[in-house]
């Protein structure tokens, strides 16, 4: 190390020492390096609050079901190591199964994940782990850490070289992955706590966790995918947890024995979600197996078998074999052809350009080769002329060896995209959450087929009333099962 780099290195350490105020966490006792006052916590958390709710479809439109939620919320945050801490508990027009936490005391969880859950407790046990997150500063205790690492690296990058950077980066980068997992078993272990003082049997977290396993289990397998397969926007892709390790969690939380004659509330639980839309919302439009269809907007097209359709908030996509693809979404356009719009689409690129017109609207269609990070692939463009401000746009995407395969399907779908009439607009009508009650006779087979789902209804039906394995139905019980259309009164 040369003289010249010690003075600097000398004054980044004292940087370093006058930045890490180390404070001590009230729900776990330790102490902590914190760069970032719980002022700032709120101020973040204000400022990403709206952001994250316009991301995820917005607030979901039901007073009585989010008074509720808020309810439940507000119990287990007055049991909390920060009883003065103003928490805002939200739910998400989402069909994602997700749930987040905010520093500040913002916690959002989608109607994706209410509809899984199948009592107060197992909500509840969301809502700890979440919360857990906020009292045990989890955001703050993330930043702080990135600084350190990154004031690290530059003390070894000063002293070492190029090589001594990349170290500290790695090992950096090495222990905030390492940190990550204890946040998410200290997060469960202050839920657990949470639970108890409110009177749920945290037993409960457990139970929704493996709802959660199942459920990701079931749409690998509808998708063709690999057991086990996560997908980006679901839960356990952001909390990945494990059921030994929520086990452990309950064992080794504090808060004295388990709760005597715990609260559960599956009744009211499942009444209070009865009529709730589940999949798609009507402002976003619909999967419905291989067709999309939105009625707001009126119009409909559908995919081949062996794509499937994921509806986010900026684009319809399909995800077919061997990486092949489709991705539709519609962008304003003013006056022009579609032919003139495609060229500059493709910004110059030399290319043919085919006038098409697709069920009586004006289009065109381009094919493009492209060398992507995973190899050569085809996409081929289609602009459609929607109405006078808007063009609906699909791309599909292949290898070159599946262009010619796929050809026929993706022509397709290419002109199956179409207007709806007013009246079939009116028609469709969003899915929904029907709560029944088991009469004498009826078994899982039968109640399954009234579900209103393209395949697997058993399989599904079990997932979203947390059966196990064989388990059966007993008579009087309350279950829930997806319906097409409005629901009448709750059983």
């Amino acid at each position: 190390m040369t003289n010249r780099h010690l003075p600097l290195i000398a004054s980044l350490f004292a940087g370093a020492a006058l930045l890490a105020g180390c404070t001590t966490n009230p729900a776990t006792g330790e102490r902590m390096l914190s760069l970032m006052s719980p002022q700032e916590e709120q101020q973040i958390g204000a400022q990403e609050h709206p952001k994250l709710v316009q991301e995820f479809g917005g607030e979901y439109n039901n007073a009585d079901l989010v008074r509720y939620i808020d309810s439940v919320g507000q119990l287990l945050a007055r049991t909390s190591e920060l009883p003065d801490q103003k928490f805002t508990f939200t739910v998400l027009d989402s069909e994602i199964v997700n749930a987040f936490a905010l520093p500040g005391g913002y916690v959002h969880v989608s109607r994706g994940l209410l509809a899984l859950a199948n009592s107060e407790a197992e909500i509840a046990g969301v809502m700890a782990h979440e919360i857990g997150h906020v009292t045990g500063r989890h955001s703050a205790q993330r930043y702080s850490q990135t600084m350190g690492a990154n004031i690290l690296s530059t003390i070894l990058g000063l002293g070492l070289g190029g090589i001594g950077q990349q170290i500290g980066q790695a090992a950096g980068s090495y222990y905030l992955a390492g940190y990550s997992q204890d946040q998410e078993f200290q997060a469960d272990s202050l839920g657990v706590r949470y639970l108890r003082r409110a009177g749920y049997d945290a037993q409960a977290m457990a139970d929704f966790l493996a709802s959660l396993r199942a459920q990701s289990q079931l749409e690998a397998a509808a998708a063709g995918l690999p057991p086990g397969t996560v997908d980006e926007t679901d839960i356990m892709a952001s909390h990945p947890r494990t059921l030994d390790r929520v086990q452990r969690a309950m064992a080794e939380a504090g808060g004295g024995p388990p709760v005597k004659d715990p609260m559960e509330g599956r009744d009211i639980y499942l009444r209070k979600i009865h009529g709730m839309i589940y999949g798609d919302s009507p402002e976003q439009g619909y999967v419905r197996g291989q067709r999309f269809i939105h009625p707001a907007l009126r119009f409909a097209f559908e995919v081949p078998q062996g794509f499937k359709l994921v509806n986010k908030t900026s684009a319809v996509q399909a995800r077919g074999p061997n990486g092949a693809g489709i991705i539709f979404d519609m962008q304003k356009a003013g006056a022009g052809s579609m032919a003139n719009y495609m060229a500059s689409a493709l910004g110059g690129r030399k290319v043919p350009i085919e006038s098409i017109t697709i069920n009586g609207m004006e289009a065109a269609t381009a094919s493009v080769p492209v060398n992507s990070s995973a190899g050569a692939r085809v996409v081929r463009l289609v602009a459609i002329r929607f109405d006078a401000n808007q063009v609906a746009r699909m791309v599909f995407i292949t290898t070159p060896q599946q262009a010619n395969a796929l050809s026929e399907q993706l022509r397709t779908t290419t002109y199956s995209f179409r207007k709806l009439t007013a009246a079939e607009a009116a028609a469709i009508k969003p899915q929904r959450i029907a709560v029944v009650r088991v009469g004498t006779g009826d078994t899982v087979e039968r109640l399954a087929a009234r579900m209103a789902m393209p395949d697997r209804k058993v399989e599904r039906f079990r997932v979203l009333n947390g059966l196990q394995g064989n388990e059966g139905l007993r008579a009087g019980q309350l279950v829930k099962i997806v319906v097409e259309g409005n629901v009448g009164p709750a059983s």
